[in-house]
């Protein structure tokens, strides 16, 4: 068991910042219009903030193109946002296109998904793909977090589960096997979290560090 801890890194399910760190396997966020190469692990998507009209069918391509790589875990970070001003179909034709892509390149998913639960899971149903679905930087309440563990859902926790004291209720609640945790773009580091997250559950950092280790050879296949 101490052989198998001493290996084990810890997970970030997303960042959008790459510290090269040895201690960390970071899965970085990415989009076709601003890539770079030398991120050895990321994810690549279309993000409903960025949906460009003119670029959609191009963005396609590219992220069809790095789904084939190893270096590339994810599709992501994709969804949809009811509190921005692209239209919802706009946006779920855009989401549902990426999600095409996995039929060819299973993938897992990650998520940005504001205000438009319902519409996301229609969307995965629609889709018919097994992919693992993980909601990134969640933080809203457990009737929520309940009904999309039903239609098996993964849920990453960071910025709100260190900010919100009800979301600390939120990640009690959330079996072990279905979370992830992250940093996004908080200045609090990965450790941080790590640390404030076994405290929420009442186990060791290390316990904690297994059971995201875990999870993540679970539905990347590592």
């Amino acid at each position: 068991m101490f052989a198998k801890r001493n290996l084990m890194k810890f997970i970030n399910l997303h960042t959008h910042f790459y510290t090269n760190s040895d201690s960390i396997l970071e899965i970085v966020n990415q989009y076709p219009n601003e890539f770079e190469d030398a991120i050895p692990h990321y994810s690549i998507g279309i993000h409903p903030w960025y949906i460009s009209d003119e670029r959609v069918s191009e963005d396609l391509n590219f992220i069809k193109t790095k789904l084939q790589l190893k270096e590339c875990i994810a599709l992501g970070e994709c969804g949809l946002d009811k509190r921005i001003e692209k239209k919802m179909d706009l946006q779920i034709n855009v989401f549902e296109s990426q999600l095409y892509l996995l039929n060819e390149i299973p993938k897992p998913v990650i998520l940005h998904c504001v205000a438009a639960f319902d519409e996301v899971i229609s969307c995965k149903k629609n889709s018919s793909i097994q992919s693992p679905f993980i909601i990134h930087g969640f933080s809203k309440n457990i009737p929520l977090a309940k009904q999309l563990l039903n239609q098996d859902f993964y849920l990453s926790f960071g910025k709100y589960l260190l900010r919100n004291p009800e979301i600390e209720l939120v990640f009690k609640y959330v079996p072990n096997d279905k979370i992830f945790l992250e940093t996004d773009t908080i200045s609090e580091s990965l450790e941080e979290v790590y640390t404030f997250a076994a405290k929420c559950k009442n186990i060791s950092v290390e316990e904690m560090k297994e059971i995201v280790w875990n999870n993540y050879q679970t539905i990347f296949n590592k």
